[in-house]
């Protein structure tokens, strides 16, 4: 294994530690434009400023959702005298992506976050194409950074203002690391080629296989659980559902039970800097069909 304090945190996770199963365990969204300096915690008030940031982040926390930053991809810190804003719910059942424009981040508390949780509630222009979401916090990981916005950029380059920057997504060390809204599915490792190549796929209503970490709606085993049954069969993005029990339905009816168990990798740091911790993947070790 390379030196731990040379190597960065993605170069030592990409030696042996699989995908699937990483994404972070995330069903709601609010994406909020923010182009300044972002602190190393969204909502850790370097932003926001301590209050809002502590509201918002009870009301986030109250509602399940996860609130985000973006950006365009460069350098650009200019406050934009409006402020896009995007919801988004993952859930196969009811995916949806609304998109408007707010004057400044305090009007995010005239929301009710709650609504996220349902089908579209028309708080905003419906969003048809994929959303596309670069890590690039660097001030949470130098991966990010380095790794992220490249990717982000060439992704701009060819699918222009469905791309953005973003704040942390959990898990800097799978980096380069990109989700697609509505879906919430999560990618990491991919080649700025490779990154084309997914945004097309969800344009199609596909899912792209390569470097896919899970749906962000599902916990580890259920996102585990999904991707195996998806090494086997043809399902678009939204025709897949996963229960507490890791048994995938298709909407035609079928069914699968994955069965799953936790394995345990050599330590290494979840972060650059950070000290090595053990790594606990759960893995797939087999699918059975279920009778109909």
């Amino acid at each position: 294994m390379p030196d731990t304090i040379t190597a960065t945190c993605s170069a030592l996770s990409a030696t042996d530690e699989p995908l699937a199963g990483t994404a972070a365990h995330v069903t709601g969204w609010v994406c909020l434009e923010f182009p300044g300096a972002w602190g190393r915690d969204v909502l850790d008030g370097t932003a926001l400023g301590q209050d809002l940031a502590r509201e918002l982040d009870a009301r986030a926390d109250a509602a399940g959702v996860r609130v985000m930053f973006i950006r365009r991809p460069g350098r650009s810190t200019a406050a934009p005298d409006r402020r896009t804003v995007l919801l988004a719910q993952s859930h196969p059942a009811r995916s949806w992506c609304e998109r408007f424009e707010i004057a400044y981040p305090e009007d995010l508390l005239d929301l009710d976050l709650g609504l996220i949780a349902g089908t579209a509630p028309g708080l905003g222009t419906p969003v048809m194409d994929p959303v596309v979401l670069v890590c690039a916090h660097g001030k949470r990981d130098q991966c990010c950074a380095v790794l992220g916005r490249p990717v982000a950029a060439g992704l701009a380059a060819e699918f222009g203002d469905a791309v953005w920057e973003c704040s942390h997504t959990g898990g800097h060390r799978f980096a380069p690391s990109l989700i697609l809204l509505p879906t919430g599915y999560t990618y990491g490792r991919l080649s700025a080629q490779e990154s084309v190549d997914a945004v097309r796929a969800a344009a199609r209503g596909e899912v792209y296989p390569t470097g896919l970490r899970g749906r962000s709606c599902w916990n580890a085993p259920g996102q585990v659980a999904e991707l195996a049954v998806r090494d086997l069969v043809d399902a678009g993005a939204d025709e897949l559902t996963v229960d507490a029990n890791s048994v995938v339905a298709h909407r035609d009816g079928r069914r699968w039970v994955v069965d799953l168990e936790e394995r345990e990798l050599p330590p290494r740091p979840a972060s650059c800097g950070a000290a090595p911790k053990p790594v606990r993947p759960v893995v797939a070790t087999g699918v059975r069909a279920l009778a109909p």
